[in-house]
């Protein structure tokens, strides 16, 4: 776990006992240790130790799916199986989850090289041959076929025919569908995704590993468009961490995966480590709709009044591997910091930004010039920025990152170099050691 109380201890100032407690927060691959006054901090999101599912456990899952029969029944020894897993920036015990399948479709006669395996990666970066090795264990890695989805078509780009996506219509909001053309040459399509909070889809995995997971990018911008309303220069009624019903994003989503069919769906709920600990599968949609309920039930933190003062981790690695994944953090404690507040973020961003020209929208005066920028000329990782460009006007920013001081400083934030003597003393306040993991509500 990355939260550890070690004992402690009484510090007497005046007439009052403080009472002192230790944490370690995950920034990257290493805890930063913390001490507070326990009688002015709580601690928000803490997370339970679970024994994660063993590979009997998991295979009793595949089983019993819901409303679908079980994997290796909806295939045939001469179909062809396209697995779609997550990128690197996303933990779902994929390792395990993969092994134990791609093993039941062998048993069940299909061939390995009628397998394949796909990183939806959307508009991120290409998955490292280490990466797939971490993603889906060396011996998968070896024996199955693997593609890295790119949203990008030079062929496109220059006015031909694209020969990287497939057309699947439109969109009941005009929107046209292409998706990587892959999903034609296989006869079923798997996916395996982990659930977690979205700040505007509403939850991660599912229909997400379709689109914007294998999408283009022009899909992917004009999808994620409709999270923004440019009239009132804010995020879209409707859309928000925790939603589904109503949210336009979503039901987007829906519509676009339901264009693929895909045969069956895992939805692992999984552990700071990647470890899966529970597992939904089966009806593509359904089982999603299911784990992501099993999920707000799980991690919803209720408090009752915002405080001046939130420290929130991302959770670690993968988690703050980018800035553009890192503010899903400072988002979470949004929701717990009051207005004039400060944010201590922990987010090392050991991969930078996460898009390389990210900055470029931090040229603006202001939030409000940002939101006419973006709706003039949207791009998918300028909503991201509008949203952290609001968050630094409404609180004070403070992070703790491997990012350059010029480039905080763009971003309106006040880059620290270390936890020490951070708490101002007799402030109250929240420490959310896993970020966007929980759901914060007032």
């Amino acid at each position: 776990m990355h939260l550890h109380f070690r004992g402690r201890k009484c510090i007497i100032e005046g007439h009052r006992c403080m009472s002192m407690a230790q944490i370690r927060l995950a920034y990257g691959k290493n805890l930063l240790e913390l001490q507070y006054d326990d009688s002015y901090f709580d601690v928000l999101g803490d997370e339970k130790i679970e024994k994660p599912l063993s590979d009997i456990e998991v295979n009793q899952k595949f089983d019993n799916p819901i409303q679908s029969p079980p994997p290796e029944d909806l295939v045939n020894p001469d179909g062809k199986v396209l697995i779609v897993v997550p990128d690197a920036t996303r933990r779902s015990a994929s390792d395990q989850v993969v092994n134990l399948l791609v093993r039941r479709l062998i048993a069940a006669g299909v061939e390995p090289h009628k397998m394949g395996i796909i990183f939806a990666t959307g508009i991120h970066r290409s998955v490292t041959e280490e990466e797939k090795k971490n993603l889906l264990t060396p011996f998968i890695a070896q024996r199955i076929k693997t593609f890295n989805h790119s949203a990008y078509d030079l062929m496109k780009i220059a006015g031909f025919q694209s020969k990287r996506f497939a057309d699947f219509g439109l969109t009941k909001t005009g929107i046209r569908i292409e998706l990587n053309r892959l999903l034609l040459d296989f006869d079923h399509v798997f996916l395996i995704g982990s659930i977690t909070f979205h700040y505007f889809a509403g939850f991660t995995g599912g229909r997400k590993l379709i689109c914007p997971g294998l999408a283009s990018a022009e899909t992917i911008l004009q999808t994620h468009k409709l999270s923004f309303d440019c009239a009132e220069k804010d995020r879209r009624r409707g859309v928000g961490a925790g939603i589904l019903r109503g949210n336009l994003v979503h039901e987007t989503f829906v519509e676009i995966a339901e264009k693929v069919k895909p045969s069956f769906s895992i939805n692992t709920i999984v552990n700071r480590t990647g470890a899966a600990l529970e597992i939904f599968c089966g009806h593509w949609l359904i089982s999603h709709e299911e784990a992501c309920d099993y999920y707000l039930k799980r991690y919803v933190v209720n408090i009752e009044e915002r405080r001046d003062f939130v420290i929130v981790s991302c959770g670690g690695f993968p988690l703050d591997l980018n800035m553009i994944q890192a503010h899903k953090a400072l988002e979470a404690a949004s929701y717990a910091c009051n207005d004039g507040g400060t944010i201590v973020l922990l987010a090392e961003c050991d991969d930078g930004l996460g898009k390389s020209d990210f900055l470029k929208w931090f040229e603006a005066a202001n939030s409000d010039e940002l939101a006419d920028n973006l709706c003039e000329n949207y791009e998918v990782n300028g909503q991201t920025a509008w949203s952290l460009l609001k968050k630094t006007e409404r609180f004070k920013v403070k992070i703790m990152t491997e990012l350059e001081d010029e480039i905080c400083r763009k971003m309106r934030m006040e880059k620290i170099k270390s936890l020490d003597g951070i708490i101002p003393p007799k402030t109250k306040g929240y420490i959310m050691p896993y970020g966007a993991k929980f759901l914060v509500k007032i």
